[in-house]
């Protein structure tokens, strides 16, 4: 086919090619352009023709495998068809065989079921015959277990009285003796008590007496305190009048030695001494 052959068609674009390079026209005149003009709408033309062609054999082509697998369905429903008829026969009798083998085996699962049956109905028979000898042990059994019982439930009966007079007897001595004991707590707390009475008792008495004998001292010391002071301040005075007695002896005898009569002078050391002199003191 041509349009698949590269080399038919680059063959076919240069004979183009050469034709339309071929032509020869005066570009100055309307009439040579238009020579131009014309060569290359005909190269035109011949790419549409040439396209078109290509086209058309496409489509064409498209449709071939379409055909194509038309006929195939076609011959293989035909032959499908083919092979089941020429092998009927044969499947005819594989399912004759699988009906006989069916029939077969649901006779042999009856067969298995009647031998089940019997060989359950033997079994029932023979359990029943053995239960009944195990109800008949069981009943023994049962008898004794209830005189077990009833032997065990006198002997806990008894203990059990037993052990409430053993608990009533401890709880009875418990008491005695929380009694006993209340009453010895209770004399010993009332002796501690008395004995803490008479205690404090004697502490109160050493008290007052100390508390006595200590206000006695604290008036004995104020009161030597206070004879020792007025004593003292006694003392200072008189030390004070003897120390302001010399010195207004010394000072008279000065006044009396400028020639000052002595009353005047006593007069002058009584006024300054007052303090009735302005500006003169006299230092002590």
């Amino acid at each position: 086919m041509a349009f698949i052959d590269n080399a038919f068609i680059d063959g076919l674009i240069e004979n183009i090619r050469d034709k339309a390079s071929a032509v020869v026209g005066d570009i100055n005149t309307a009439k040579g352009r238009k020579v131009y003009i014309s060569m290359a709408a005909n190269v035109r033309s011949t790419k549409v023709m040439i396209d078109d062609a290509g086209k058309n054999l496409v489509a064409e082509m498209k449709k071939r495998p379409a055909l194509v697998d038309a006929s195939r369905r076609k011959v293989r429903e035909a032959l499908d068809e083919l092979a089941v008829e020429i092998r009927k026969p044969v499947t005819e009798w594989e399912a004759e065989q699988a009906r006989i083998k069916a029939v077969q085996q649901m006779q042999a699962w009856h067969t298995e079921a009647l031998e089940m049956n019997e060989a359950f109905d033997k079994a029932l028979a023979e359990r029943i015959e053995s239960d009944h000898e195990i109800a008949l042990l069981m009943n023994e059994k049962r008898d004794r277990e209830i005189a077990e019982a009833k032997a065990e439930v006198e002997r806990k009966r008894i203990a059990h009285e037993e052990e409430l007079k053993h608990q009533a007897a401890i709880q009875a001595r418990r008491q005695a003796e929380a009694e006993i004991a209340a009453a010895a707590k209770r004399e010993a707390e009332a002796k501690a008590a008395l004995e803490r009475a008479e205690r404090d008792k004697q502490e109160a008495i050493e008290a007052e007496k100390k508390r006595a004998k200590a206000e006695a001292d604290q008036k004995a010391a104020a009161r030597l305190a206070e004879e020792k002071r007025i004593a003292d301040e006694a003392a200072k005075r008189a030390a004070d009048v003897q120390h302001r007695k010399t010195v207004n002896q010394t000072a008279l005898g000065a006044l009396i030695k400028a020639g000052i009569p002595e009353n005047y002078a006593k007069l002058c050391i009584r006024t300054i001494a007052l303090g009735n002199v302005p500006a003169i003191h006299i230092n002590y």
